[in-house]
């Protein structure tokens, strides 16, 4: 038999699909088609968009939804998981005919008819992402920020409000380009794009052309940039305004008239008291100038430090696998093991992926961009227990599962390590006549963590029959888990999957991930609390890693 478009046999095949109910044969003969046939497929594609945009707007079929079975809470198929349940069971294909059929013949309705494009295209019309950020936080060199305050990470997008900085030293950028560095103890606010609050301590501040106008006001002190490099220090009731580059407006009131400070000059204002006009004075600020040398500095203490508790790592036995992205080349498709199991433990394959920078900028890490883009491994043998680590920098969540770390395929006690795509981590383990068990954090990466440097860490403890899922040293949620030792690898891969076992290829398999992965380690133990923190201290970038609440 040979599937054919257009046909009732194809939208058979379709509507089974997206309900779960395809057979095997349904599967070979509708990939087959797929294939060869490219009208065919924009048309699958069409359809099974329209169905997830239906099937998630939660009152379109309300007369029915109360009935309904849950389709998305552990079919193996799809792979999906729910946050805060464990399934251990496939649940039903179908709970009544009547149900899907009802929910099919609307969906052909709208297809049919014509409606379907209109609906589509006003399901595409909603609101998109918003932010309120007006600046971003660029660098930083041992910042310490206010315990009570959120506390900003490197990276961050930063919207209007008050910074509290204790000690160390922060650059922010802002949207307009302008440039403000600031030295702890200081508080600074802001306000727009263009515009700032210094209530204490000492900034230096520098405005490209475009940025012309910006603002920042100081107690009795309102600057206006005309286009130049300038600082303040404020201390309790004295403000002091430095001009190093171009020249700068300032007001002691606010309907009092603008002065004018040029390139070298400045002014100091106490109490009450007249604007007094002194000499520039670019030591005072000479700590806030070296800041990236400083930065730079300390990056490169941070990378000695990890590559010193690298080395401690390697005398660990049950560190099977260990990729720490040193020892690759650009032109060598081997990422070397240098895990203490190295000699019976091969070197992975890199299919496809890009040598970028890594958590500093003189360490390599590789990128994931394609859904060809993967590092395949082979680990044997059988284990009691298993701990999974790696650091990440997540770019885009564009797959309803996205893969960290997956075993081939489905045979009993394989594993499957994944984030979806609501930023849920998950980790699926196969059990004994493919049954299996899907154990999910909360949601824990979100669009403001795109680009941020991440330590995730997943403990399958098979004495306490215990999962747990970590983010950056913290424990974010633990499960019973139902089946016992032992777990296996076998042959697996790293930021993809290749579905070995599964009918016909199924088109919804594709599980890249995109962004860049840095370090990689598989530990055949358990490791604790205390070991997941070590490893997220001792390879952190920054002091200020974001943490997850």
């Amino acid at each position: 038999m040979k599937l054919v478009f257009p046909s009732h046999e194809f939208d058979e095949a379709v509507a089974a699909v997206c309900h779960g109910t395809a057979s095997d044969e349904q599967m070979r003969l509708l990939n087959e088609l797929l294939r060869r046939d490219p009208t065919a497929r924009d048309e699958y594609l069409v359809r099974v968009e329209l169905h997830a945009r239906l099937a998630s707007e939660s009152d379109l079929f309300a007369s029915v939804a109360s009935e309904s079975p849950d389709l998305g809470s552990g079919a193996i198929r799809g792979e999906f998981f729910t946050q805060g349940r464990q399934t251990t069971t496939r649940d039903p294909v179908l709970g009544s005919q009547a149900r899907w059929m009802l929910a099919l013949a609307a969906c052909l309705a709208l297809l049919l008819g014509g409606g379907w494009w209109a609906r589509y295209r006003l399901l595409d019309d909603r609101p998109g992402a918003t932010s309120r950020a007006v600046a971003m936080l660029n660098r930083v060199v041992n910042a310490q920020w206010t315990a009570a305050d959120p506390q900003p990470h490197l990276g961050a997008s930063l919207e209007p409000g008050t910074l509290r900085l204790e000690s160390g030293l922060a650059q922010i950028v802002f949207y307009n380009g302008a440039r403000v560095v600031l030295e702890g103890p200081a508080e600074f606010q802001l306000v727009s794009s263009s515009k700032a609050l210094c209530r204490g301590g000492k900034l230096t501040a520098e405005v490209p052309p475009q940025a012309r106008g910006f603002q920042i006001v100081a107690p009795r002190m309102d600057v206006t940039d005309l286009g130049t490099a300038f600082g303040l220090n404020v201390t309790g009731a004295r403000t002091e305004l430095h001009v190093f580059r171009g020249n700068v407006e300032f007001r002691t009131e606010p309907k009092a008239a603008a002065q004018n400070l040029k390139e070298g000059k400045g002014a100091v204002v106490e109490g009450a008291g007249e604007a007094q006009i002194v000499a520039a004075d670019p030591r005072g600020f000479a700590s806030l100038f070296d800041l990236q040398a400083k930065s730079v500095a300390a990056e490169a203490q941070r990378y000695d430090r990890w590559r010193e508790a690298n080395e401690r790592l390697r005398h660990d036995p049950s560190l099977w696998i260990h990729f720490d992205f040193e020892h690759g080349s650009p032109s060598d498709w081997r990422l070397p093991n240098v895990g203490s199991r190295s000699a019976t433990v091969p070197d992975a394959t890199i299919v496809g992926c890009q040598w970028q920078e890594g958590r500093w900028s003189t360490k390599p890490a590789l990128e994931f961009r394609s859904v060809s883009d993967r590092i395949r491994l082979s680990l044997p043998g059988t284990f009691e227990s298993v701990t999974l680590a790696t650091w990440v920098r997540v770019q885009g969540l564009d797959r309803k599962i996205t893969s960290l770390f997956m075993s081939d395929g489905f045979e009993s006690g394989t594993i499957h390590w994944v984030i979806r795509n609501d930023g849920v981590l998950g980790l699926t383990v196969i059990g004994p006549k493919a049954d299996h068990q899907i154990l999910t954090s909360p949601p824990v990466i979100n669009s403001d963590q795109f680009g941020d440097w991440m330590h995730l860490a997943v403990v399958i403890d098979g004495h306490s029959k215990r999962v747990t899922h970590y983010v950056n040293g913290r424990g974010v949620s633990s499960h019973a888990l139902r089946f016992a030792p032992p777990f296996q690898v076998g042959t697996a891969e790293l930021g993809n999957w290749n579905p070995i076992g599964f009918p016909g290829n199924d088109p919804f398999l594709i599980r890249n991930f995109s962004g860049v992965m840095d370090e990689f380690s598989l530990y055949g133990r358990p490791l604790d609390a205390s070991e997941i923190q070590n490893l997220y201290t001792g390879g952190r970038p920054q002091t200020d890693v974001p943490t997850v609440r």
